[in-house]
Order: structure tokens, then C-alpha cells, then sequence
């Protein structure tokens, strides 16, 4: 099965909780991380004061699991617009850099591998959403 990881799966794996560790062995036969999440993780790196350490285990994780990175191209920006106006037309929001994310795992036709409940909303990609 192709996983597309979330942010916060990233974090949580990166963290060994044994939730998410459990279902990247069991269901991760391909693993994808959207650029858009390598973005949001470089955001949280520069803020804290391991930077070095985090990134450096970023690219130790990726290299390990070998980890897909799914570039934002011109597929990607079309399914964008198409997921963002069909949840317009819903009334639904979520935030925007979900939107891409989303994108992306549609491009791969991947499952999302998330924390965030919201992405229920959007009906052109399959979700896993694990609980704490």
C-alpha cells in the first residue's frame, strides 16, 4: 500500500510512538512524504534549537524508510484547484497547506497517513487516521 505521511505522522514517527511506528511496518509498503510537509518541518526546525540534529535525522529517516518526495508540479497544482473548489463548494475549510498535501497524496494515489480528522472531508483521497 502507498503511504503519504502527514506532518504530524513524521514527528510522531521521527518520536518512536509505537502507533505510528506499528502502521508504516504493517501498511507501508511505499512511503511518500508531500514537499509541502518537508516545508512545514523545516518551519518547526528553525524555530526550535536542534536544527541541525533534526534535519539531519529528516534525511537519515528518509534515506532508511526510502522515502518518495512528491515535488509540487503542474499535476499537483491542478489537483490543488480541483480538491480546494470541490471544498468551496461544500462550505468546508481546512487549512491551505492541507490542501497541497492532500494534492500531492492524489498524484501518487496514496493513502494519507494523519492525526488530522479534517482531511475526512476531502473525498478525492483515501484516508488512515490514527488516534492518540
Amino acid at each position: 500500500m502507498k503511504l503519504v505521511l502527514d506532518t504530524n505522522i513524521y514527528s510522531d514517527y521521527a518520536e518512536g510512538l509505537a502507533d505510528v511506528v506499528e502502521a508504516i511496518v504493517q501498511y507501508g509498503q511505499d512511503l511518500f512524504i508531500p514537499s509541502i510537509v518537508l516545508g512545514e518541518l523545516t518551519y518547526g526546525f528553525l524555530k526550535g534549537n536542534r536544527q541541525v540534529y533534526n534535519e539531519r535525522k529528516l534525511h537519515q529517516i528518509i534515506n532508511r524508510l526510502k522515502i518518495g518526495i512528491i515535488p509540487v508540479d503542474a499535476d499537483v497544482a491542478r489537483k490543488y484547484g480541483f480538491i480546494f473548489l470541490a471544498l468551496q463548494k461544500k462550505g468546508t475549510k481546512i487549512p491551505i497547506n492541507d490542501v497541497w498535501i492532500a494534492a500531492c497524496c492524489m498524484t501518487v494515489g496514496g493513502i494519507l497517513l494523519t492525526r488530522d480528522r479534517h482531511f475526512e472531508q476531502v473525498d478525492q483521497i483515501e484516508t488512515m487516521i490514527l488516534t492518540s
